[in-house]
């Protein structure tokens, strides 16, 4: 597992960033909890329980901490929605709150969560009791894909350490606040790393997305109020608790503060997880990456895994914050930054990507079911050499026909690849249609042959 914090705090930038989300992962046995409380482990609890709930939450919205999943939703305006009792003991706030934690990570190219849950477990956990005291949520789970047992196994030692410690189960610290964490392994489908059809899958449903509204804040796990928050952003909260929301704006961009993983893959001398402030271009990654694989030019990249749209080597220096990719034409997305060389074929990966949508859609809705079957009939064609020029307009006909029109986000990541990739590279589609033997009119034949029309 390459982390390369290292080379993170050797960045060019002007301001270097001490590494904050993998500052343990290279500490021998940095999963234990005695590595964990040796480097200031589980120190946030107590200042987290001798503040009330609510200004917790404050303390995330002023800190500007933005979901790290895809979307960038504000942290503390998603734990603010939550709604409380008033007293009364009836109405919404009345029911048990829940925090599920979304550590499904299926998107091509992603590769950050994984990570820290194998190196530094215990982080996610203490952001775990730390946030389910902020939106007053007495149990929590986390929903680990299915495949990556070695995560599963190692989260749930590190919840029992936790446990056997104090930090959690009943009157923890004596504090009298309760909390119960339990590893849940996931279905192995990309659909459930979308929230709500994550939360079918826990209650023991096919894991299908819900219609919205209503949303998980209000009716989630059990139709009770449920934070669903990513891995990478919940092990954030300790560090912001100790060092308070001015410094945590210290790193990044005004809108998009904060330190970030960025899982760097593709043709790059040394493919791994990069720390660094958001905003970081890939100019800068590459640097820090060891540079482009045996010198072969840049050709294409995500910036935040296959289902954002490309860019191309014109875009090595766009911020790689939530506004500055949007501003380009993608999105941030998840940080998966996949590289490409001169040598890869656009449509044969873009066909790749969609071939992988098509066997993940739930089939729920009409749009994605059917859109992507015919992408991949239509790609797979193309690339054998059997399309037509038509070909082209097809798809993108079929792309406007699932975009917005999906009933999550799935359909229209399906979309993202092929449409850019039409923008930026179309003659590299239109160079792969079949000759057709052409169809001449009786005037053209004479002219040939020299005889009277």
């Amino acid at each position: 597992m390459s982390t390369a914090p290292e080379q993170a705090t050797a960045t060019t930038r002007p301001d270097p960033l001490t590494p904050v989300l993998t500052r343990r992962w290279l500490s021998p046995r940095s999963w234990s909890i005695e590595t964990y409380e040796q480097l200031e482990g589980y120190t946030s609890l107590r200042t987290a329980f001798d503040a009330h709930p609510d200004q917790l939450i404050q303390l995330i919205k002023d800190s500007g901490l933005r979901g790290r999943g895809g979307a960038g939703f504000p942290t503390g305006m998603k734990w603010g929605f939550i709604p409380q009792d008033d007293g009364s003991g009836k109405g919404p706030g009345a029911k048990p709150k829940y925090l599920v934690i979304n550590a499904d990570e299926g998107e091509p190219g992603t590769c950050k969560d994984i990570p820290t849950m194998m190196a530094d477990p215990h982080s996610l956990i203490e952001g775990c009791i730390v946030t389910s005291y902020a939106i007053r949520a007495n149990f929590c789970a986390i929903y680990v894909r299915g495949e990556a047992i070695h995560c599963i196994r190692r989260l749930r030692a590190a919840v029992a350490e936790a446990k056997a410690k104090g930090y959690l189960g009943r009157d923890i610290l004596g504090t009298g606040f309760d909390l119960e964490i339990v590893v849940h392994a996931g279905a192995g489908a990309y659909i459930c790393g979308e929230e709500t059809a994550l939360l079918d899958s826990l209650e023991g449903r096919r894991g299908q997305p819900r219609l919205k509204p209503p949303f998980p804040a209000t009716s989630g796990l059990y139709a009770s109020p449920t934070v669903v928050n990513n891995v990478e952003t919940i092990a954030s909260v300790p560090a912001i608790v100790n060092g308070g929301s001015a410094w945590f704006r210290t790193m990044g961009r005004e809108k998009s503060p904060g330190p970030k993983i960025y899982s760097v893959s593709g043709h790059v001398e040394r493919p791994g997880q990069y720390e660094a402030p958001l905003g970081i271009t890939l100019r800068e990654l590459l640097e820090l990456a060891g540079g482009m694989k045996d010198g072969v030019p840049l050709k294409f990249w995500t910036p935040g895994g296959s289902s954002t749209p490309l860019f191309t080597a014109e875009h090595l220096d766009v911020p790689l914050d939530f506004e500055g990719a949007a501003e380009a034409g993608s999105m941030l997305g998840t940080t998966a930054v996949q590289v490409f060389n001169e040598t890869v074929s656009v449509p044969w990966a873009v066909m790749k990507w969609t071939e992988f949508y098509k066997h993940e859609s739930c089939g729920k809705c009409t749009p994605c079911r059917e859109g992507t079957y015919w992408l991949v009939q239509i790609l797979e064609r193309m690339v054998h050499g059997e399309g037509t020029a038509e070909d082209v307009e097809t798809m993108l006909d079929v792309c406007n026909n699932i975009l917005g029109r999906s009933f999550c986000a799935l359909g229209d990541g399906a979309t993202s690849p092929i449409t850019s990739a039409i923008k930026y590279f179309r003659q590299e589609f239109l160079d792969l249609v079949a000759e057709q033997p052409a169809v001449q009119r009786p005037d053209q034949l004479a002219e040939l042959t020299g005889a009277s029309a």
